[in-house]
């Protein structure tokens, strides 16, 4: 907070949410979550205040993670020590100051997954689906989720269907907002060309129809072997070629199904894509990927960032610096203060989670899925990093919301040997203690 007085700025997703914040709409591209949370602060002006409550976020959620922990048995220090990734990983902390959606993501999951880990009681059921509803409309990566919490709550019956019918509401809503904007209900019409992206290097294109022959690669630009990532956005990407705009109900609907025919033909090209990207998140050394200045984003600046004043990303006719600086009443919106952004920058070369380590966490949380309480915990870590390499691409800021719920796991599944033998679910062991 004193190197970097108010927000990190994550180019077109910053200025997106923020434009949108401004001037609310359904978008067709991304859920709106994180711009309503920041339309609820924009009276105060002060993006210095929404760096603040996304740090305390942080904190929370690893505040959670040794209650649970705690409770569930394990002494003190080790309820500390799987909460140290949380609360020291600089890249986690680096995204909790950047102007984008995952700590509040992060935060609404771990809310919800301590709710309902916590006792057995219907409103704390209903609580956790209404929070888990929401995080989906913060990103779709926590759709997966919904199904993995209710089929863990059928454990107890109708506490499933509080929790079910709770998380439907905030969607229901939206989705009925979204009709009114584009005519059909939904979350987003971008699945397909996030979906495209994933499938277009191994596509068989022998096997496609021929309606979809069109959005097969050229050779020349398979050749270039962009990522995902990098080729949903190229000019000479076939979509782009093919549709005017490719979030259109009939770009998306077609789109999809080039992808599910690729999946379909081809499901062994599909397993290596998505374990490509799992290696990345496990490797000892970070890929420049999907591009170099993509991941160059998540690390603590030198200088202070420039937004365009000429381009915008969010809705209407408003630039980058325009809404920055309309937001925040300033027309300062990026500021590097010495000494303490070089502390910053020197801390986060060595005080991290390395790969192997994050692998690590997720192998030791194996070894509890024969017992209730690490099962969930463990099944959303798979989910928060499989789900968005599978249907769009690898990026490093999908790792860091794995982070606590793998600690949590891991801390769970080692509890029969460093605590009692109680249960979250059973009520047993220190949590019945008077």
């Amino acid at each position: 907070m004193l190197g970097y007085p108010g927000v990190l700025w994550f180019t077109g997703d910053s200025s997106f949410y923020l434009g949108y914040a401004l001037r609310p709409a359904p978008s067709p591209s991304k859920t709106l979550g994180y711009s309503f949370v920041l339309r609820l602060l924009e009276p105060v002006h002060s993006l210095a205040l929404v760096a603040s409550l996304q740090h305390a976020m942080g904190l929370a959620v690893a505040v959670m993670v040794y209650a649970l922990l705690y409770r569930a048995g394990l002494p003190g220090w080790g309820a500390t020590l799987f909460t140290l990734p949380i609360l020291f990983d600089a890249y986690t902390i680096e995204l909790e100051h950047l102007l984008m959606s995952e700590a509040l993501f992060t935060f609404l999951i771990a809310a919800a997954l301590t709710l309902v880990l916590w006792r057995s009681e219907w409103w704390m059921a209903a609580v956790a689906g209404g929070l888990l509803g929401y995080a989906v409309l913060v990103r779709s990566a926590a759709l997966p989720l919904l199904p993995v919490v209710f089929l863990w709550l059928l454990l107890r019956r109708w506490h499933a269907l509080v929790f079910g019918a709770a998380a439907v509401v905030p969607l229901a809503a939206y989705a009925v907002w979204f009709h009114g904007a584009h005519g059909s209900y939904g979350l987003t019409s971008s699945d397909g060309i996030y979906l495209w992206g994933r499938t277009a290097a191994f596509a068989d294109c022998d096997e496609m129809p021929p309606g979809l022959k069109p959005l097969c690669l050229s050779p020349s630009l398979r050749a270039k072997g962009y990522p995902p990532g990098r080729l949903i956005w190229r000019s000479q990407a076939p979509p782009r070629v093919v549709y005017e705009n490719v979030t259109s109900r009939e770009a998306n609907d077609t789109l999809r199904d080039f992808a599910v025919r690729a999946i379909l033909t081809n499901p062994g090209g599909y397993l290596k894509a998505i374990g490509d990207g799992v290696g990345m998140a496990f490797s000892p050394h970070r890929s420049p990927h999907p591009t170099a200045n993509t991941e160059a984003l998540y690390h603590f600046p030198d200088r202070p960032q420039v937004l365009p004043s000429h381009k915008g990303w969010g809705r209407g006719h408003g630039t980058a610096l325009a809404d920055a600086t309309r937001y925040e009443r300033s027309s300062v919106v990026s500021r590097v203060v010495q000494p303490y952004a070089d502390l910053m920058i020197a801390y986060q070369r060595w005080v991290y989670l390395p790969g192997p380590a994050l692998a690590a966490l997720f192998a030791v949380g194996v070894v509890g899925l024969t017992r209730r309480g690490p099962a969930p915990a463990w099944a959303s870590a798979v989910a928060l990093l499989v789900f968005p390499i599978a249907g769009a691409d690898f990026d490093y800021r999908y790792v860091v919301p794995t982070i606590p719920f793998a600690c949590l796991a891991a801390g769970l599944a080692l509890n029969r040997w460093w605590g009692s033998p109680g249960s979250l679910l059973r009520g047993t062991g220190r949590a019945s203690a008077p």
